[in-house]
Order: structure tokens, then sequence, then C-alpha cells
């Protein structure tokens, strides 16, 4: 980004591997085989550290020459005899290799019987059905826990003892699908006829893979909510991504791509609530490096964790980008000491975690943090083929007036072109349209690239992966077929676990629910906002998505909710006239928001609004009873008011004879002398009748209390 200035003084590493044109990696290999301590592309050398490394270059360059020049030699010597022998062997070969081919055909003819073959499908058919699961490609959690008959919270258990950090709606890989099934007893088939990715007669013929092209690195920038991490991408595009998002904190993942000194580099931007945890490990997957922004006057919070924690479990490269450097409270030294407890110890430490201070909002240290990225990525494998069918991963879909259903893809082999056929999960689609991240449009898209398609029949789930297939009906068969498949299959968990439910309900008793019918702009926040009211910790009330969808709200949404007795509940997105009316006929309550957090606070203060009130008790005061005086209909009890304040209208009274509370209610009348009065106050005497209690003894006291209504816990 910043043009190479006069040295004057000691240079970073990385600024001397720009100048010899090589990696940051080998210079820091030569210095410290020559015995320099260095471990970072941004630690210094002085003149006698880069002499050393000239010198070494300088003679790695002569040996190579020689080395060189000997297997010229060696390779003229062996061309001129190949050329030599070159026409004899070109008459044989073809017909050597005609005779081992027919030899192979009838060895297989002979030991393949039709009857081995039907013995087979018997065995298929009679295994049981309950203890094998068929499904066509990967599935959410939630859907797994249907096929196999148990709480998706058990397999988010099971996830996480072997390190991998799901959500209720996140669609699992083929190797943990395989995995979870086993540890509950079940064995994993692929449905027949289908593999894992597309099956291999529909897809576009792939030749030998050649490793042929270096794809940009996939950087994913996340951290702690308004940690700045939008307003660092905005500030690397010069655009004003963070000013388009309501509350300027970013509501879903978006992929942008940017150029540094000729390379390009692509970033996917995380949402920071916690909501948005799937979202976050979404993007960690098709990740090669994380930012980790972490505000240098906060330091490290909750979801600093959390991301690092999804960055652990995927793998990948991290480098930490310590913002707001520019304020006056900025502590960098407090964010290293805090995220080395976690394992990430800085490379000035000896760590070979690069923290690099910066300020998102002046730009102050951006430019390094561009070189630290190209430094690491420098000792990431990015080798890829531009030939064969495009594949991908979808990171997010949504539906948009005017273009229909629409997903953004990052492409991860071959190259993805308009009029190509993708199959992603268990839809389809022709692609009508490319764009890039500023919403041009674009012609093709390269490995590394981030690109939006249109024209997919249904949404794409995220994280579902794609592929080019041969045509639109080839596309069909295969989506078709593994709707179908998963259809049966949940079908069937459905069944088995039918009986289990009713049973848990009896035992549990009458539990309340609140029936949600959710709608949102796009299925990243859809899957979000479900994940997180899933995360509500409630056992008296709980609430239960009846129904999901992408789109408006319709007037088919307000009727399922008013048969369920429960409520619309919008995401970014508009409500049809005939749903508002049929809403206001039938009292049923929509509610669209704009930032989760509201939604979610919303959702939990419904919730305890079916809840019976609590109340906590506060004291008033209390008074001795001195005598009892018999009166029509009852006692009264003479009284002197020991401290506080004895109300009329208290809300509770106690009787407490000899420590033990023998009668609550509250008080029928109150009087000091012959007067009624709201109130006694200490050191006066009254007398007290009780609401239809008169078994007072001199001795007892009397307690006032008012009640007041607590917020119910959930």
């Amino acid at each position: 980004m910043s043009n190479v200035k006069k040295k004057k003084g000691p240079i970073q590493i990385r600024e001397l591997a720009k100048e010899l044109g090589i990696s940051a990696k080998t210079i820091i290999e030569i210095l410290q085989n020559k015995g320099y301590d260095v471990k970072s592309a941004f630690n210094k050398v002085n003149r006698e550290m880069e002499q050393a490394v000239r010198r070494e270059l300088n003679m790695v360059k002569e040996e190579s020459k020689k080395e060189f020049e000997k297997k010229k030699k060696i390779y003229e010597k062996i061309d001129t005899k190949s050329k030599q022998q070159k026409p004899r062997r070109l008459k044989k070969k073809p017909q050597k290799e005609k005779r081992e081919e027919k030899q192979k055909e009838r060895r297989i003819k002979q030991k393949t019987k039709p009857k081995a073959r039907r013995r087979e499908k018997k065995q298929v058919v009679e295994e049981p059905v309950e203890k094998v699961i068929r499904i066509p490609g990967p599935v959410t959690v939630k859907e797994l826990a249907t096929i196999m008959g148990v709480e998706p919270a058990d397999i988010i258990k099971e996830l996480l003892s072997v390190g991998f950090i799901a959500t209720i709606n996140q669609t699992l890989p083929m190797d943990m699908i395989e995995l979870i099934a086993e540890s509950f007893g079940y064995e994993l088939k692929v449905a027949e006829g289908e593999e894992i990715e597309v099956k291999e007669e529909d897809v576009v013929k792939e030749g030998e893979e050649e490793l042929d092209y270096v794809r940009p690195p996939i950087v994913t920038v996340m951290g702690h909510v308004d940690h700045g991490k939008t307003t660092l991408i905005d500030y690397i595009r010069k655009s004003n991504i963070a000013e388009k998002e309501e509350g300027k904190i970013t509501q879903r993942v978006g992929a942008y791509q940017v150029e540094v000194d000729g390379k390009k580099i692509t970033f996917i931007d995380t949402p920071g609530h916690e909501a948005f945890t799937a979202m976050r490990a979404r993007g960690a997957q098709v990740t090669d490096i994380v930012i980790l922004v972490v505000d240098a006057r906060e330091g490290v919070k909750e979801q600093t964790i959390e991301a690092l924690n999804h960055a652990k479990a995927a793998g990948v490269k991290i480098i930490v980008a310590m913002n707001k450097m520019d304020l006056p409270d900025a502590d960098p030294e407090k964010v290293k000491r805090q995220l080395s407890e976690h394992g990430l110890i800085p490379d000035d430490w000896g760590g070979d975690t690069i923290f690099v201070p910066i300020s998102a909002k002046t730009g102050m240290g951006v430019d390094d943090l561009l070189d630290a990225i190209l430094i690491v990525a420098e000792e990431i494998d990015r080798r890829t083929t531009t030939k064969g069918p495009a594949k991908g991963v979808v990171l997010e879909s949504m539906k948009e007036k005017g273009k229909g259903n629409l997903a953004t893809v990052i492409v991860q082999k071959g190259i993805l072109k308009v009029g190509d056929v993708l199959v992603a999960g268990y839809t389809y689609g022709k692609v009508k349209a490319l764009y890039n991240d500023r919403q041009d449009r674009i012609k093709e898209a390269y490995p590394g690239d981030p690109a939006l398609v249109q024209n997919f029949e249904e949404l794409p789930r995220p994280g579902d992966k794609f592929e080019a297939v041969k045509d639109l009906r080839h596309a069909r068969e295969i989506t078709e077929e593994r709707k179908a498949q998963l259809k049966e299959q949940l079908a069937r968990g459905q069944r088995q676990t039918l009986a289990q439910r009713i049973m848990k309900k009896i035992q549990e008793g009458k539990i309340k629910e609140l029936p949600l019918v959710i709608k949102a702009d796009n299925h990243g926040v859809l899957e979000a906002i479900e994940d997180a009211i899933s995360k509500i910790k409630a056992t008296r009330v709980k609430p239960v998505v009846i129904h999901s969808g992408v789109g408006n709200i319709t007037e088919s949404d307000v009727m399922l909710a008013e048969a369920s007795e429960g409520v619309v509940i919008g995401f970014a997105v508009k409500v049809d006239r005939k749903a508002k009316e049929y809403a206001e006929s039938a009292k049923v309550p929509i509610k669209t928001y704009g930032v989760i957090y509201h939604l979610i606070e919303d959702v939990e203060n419904m919730l305890r609004g079916l809840i019976e009130p609590e109340y906590r008790e506060e004291y008033l005061g209390k008074a001795e009873v001195k005598a009892v005086f018999k009166v029509k209909g009852g006692k009264v009890a003479g009284s002197f008011v020991l401290e506080g304040v004895i109300p009329r209208n208290a809300d509770k009274v106690k009787l407490i004879r000899n420590g033990q509370v023998v009668y609550e209610g509250k008080i029928e009348s109150l009087k000091h002398f012959q007067d009624d009065v709201s109130e006694v106050k200490a050191g006066m005497e009254c007398g007290i009748k009780l609401e239809k209690f008169n078994d007072i003894k001199v001795g007892d006291i009397i307690e006032a209390y008012k009640l007041v209504e607590v917020k119910p816990e959930l």
C-alpha cells in the first residue's frame, strides 16, 4: 500500500522481503540459522543482518546455477536416447495395452455373478431400519435429532465433547454426522445412488486436478460487538457499509474483496452479537486467516473468547488487531496479557501470533495489518484448480424484490460462470447473473472470489456446498431425490419419537408455550434468530417456533399464528396489506424489528407475561399484642407498635407466636382509640382486627408487609 522509503536505519523483515522479492518466512529461517533471535516479520534487522541475508541468497543462487547446469547436461543425454528408441516403443505399446485390457475384462466377467448382487440387495432391505440412517447429504443438527429421535441439545453436547461448536440450525458436514450417528448407536449410509457430492455421471466432466491457480487468502473479521469490525473493513474498502447497517452493527455476513500491492484479499465480515454464533462459525469454515478485532480500551470480552474458540476449532491462523489505538485510554499491553491467557502469545513476547495496533477510524496501522495478512498468507497452501466444475460454499441466502432468490457464495475450485447449472444442498438453479461485492455484474468468479448468485429455485441453506452439474434436468433429479430421502427419514424419526414425547409431557405436567411464526429477510439472519430463541433459558414457559421462512409476512402466517394462539415476528420485512387486515380482525399480534437485541428482549418479556406474577414481601413494621378484647363478630388485639408502621391496607400481615407463623392474611379494621385510622406508627397504641381469625393471645407479634411484584424467572 505504501511506497518503500529510503533506509535510514534498521528496517522490518517484511520490508526487506518486499525489496528482495522473497517471503518474510524465508528471511526469518535464514536469520534463525545464522543464530539471530527473530520470530516475526515485524522484527527489525540491522545492516549486519541484512548483509548476512543477501550473502546467503547469493550463495543459494550460485549453487542453483551449478545444479541447473549439471541437470541440463544429464537431461540432454537422456533426451537423445529417448528420441532414438521412441518409434519402436510407439508401435508395440498399444497392442500390449489392448491384450491386457481384454484379459482384465475376462477376469471381471468370470468373477461377477448376478446372484451375489441379488443377495446384497436383500441384505440391505433386511437391515433393521431403526439403527440405520440413510441421508442424501449434509443435514442440520435439528434434522439429525429428528431422524434419530433424540433431543438437539444431546447432539450439541456430543459435538462439543469432540471440540465442534454447532447450533440447532447449523448444517453438519458428513464426517461429523457419521461420528454423531455412531455415538448414538446408528450406522450412517449415504442414500443409494447418491454420493456426498453430486453424482459423478451428473458432474461436468473433470480432468485430472491440476493446481494451476493460487487463490486469494480468505480472511474472516471476528470480535466482540461494536469493537470496530465493520468500520475496519469500511476503511479498507473506502465505502460506507457500517452506516447502512441498522444501529451500525452488522446484521448479516458480508463478503468483500480488496487489492493490496497487486494481490487480492477476500474478507468475510461476521456479526458480533452472540445470537449470530452460527453465522460466525460458518465464516470460520471457509477461512484461512482470522482477524480478531479487540477494543484496546475495553480489552477481551465474552464474544472475543467465543470468536477465538471458533477460530481455534477451525484450525486457522489468527492475527490480532488492537483497535481504537488513537484514543488516549488505549491499553495494548492489557489486550496482549488477556489473550496470552487464552493461548495467543504475541510475537514480540516470543510467540507466533502477530498483534497489530490500529485505528479503524483514522486508518493508523491498517497498512501494517494488510502486510501482516499477506505475510501469514505465504505460510498457507492456497493452490487450487480452475479446471472442472465450479465448487464452493454458500455463506448466506436471501430474497430480494426484482431479483428473486440470491445466495452469497465463496468459490473454492473451478470458475463459476453465468449460465452454469448449480446444485446446492436441496436446491438448484441456472446462474442468471453474478454480482461482485460492489453489486457490479460480472461474467465469472475465480477461486477465492466472493459472488452473489441469482436464480436459485429455492433458497439454499448457509453452509451448503455447491457444485456445477451438466444440465437442469440432472440438477432437478438430484435435488428431488435428496428431498424425498430427507423427508422419509424425518417422518420415520418423528413416528419413532411421538410416543416418547407424549410420555415426557405427561411426566413434566402441563408446560406453557409461546408459539412463534418468524419471518426474516434472509436465511442467515433467520437461522441466527431461531438459534437465539432456542438458547433462551426457560423451564416454566417455552418458546416454540411453529413456522419460519424468508420473505414478507403474509395472511397465511397470521392464520397459522391465530390457530396456535401465537405471535408473528418479523425481522427487516414488511407486512402484506391482507395480513395486516386479518391480524387486526383476529387480534393476532404482529411485531417487527430491525435490531436483533430488541427482538430477543421482547420474546423474553412475552414469555414472562405467560407466567403467574411473582411477589416479594417488603417489611413495613410490627406490633405486640398487649390485650385481647371481645367484640361483636370476633376479637380485637389491643397492640403497641414496636417499629415501622402498621397500615390499614397492608397487602399481608402475619401473626407470630413463639417464633412460628400461625396466621397470614389481611387487617379487617384498624383503630386508634375509637377512631378508624389508615395507619399507626411506632410508639403508638392501636386496636387490630384480623380477617377471619380470632385465636389471638397476649404476647403475639403482628407484622405488616407490602407485596412488590418482581420480574419472574423464566
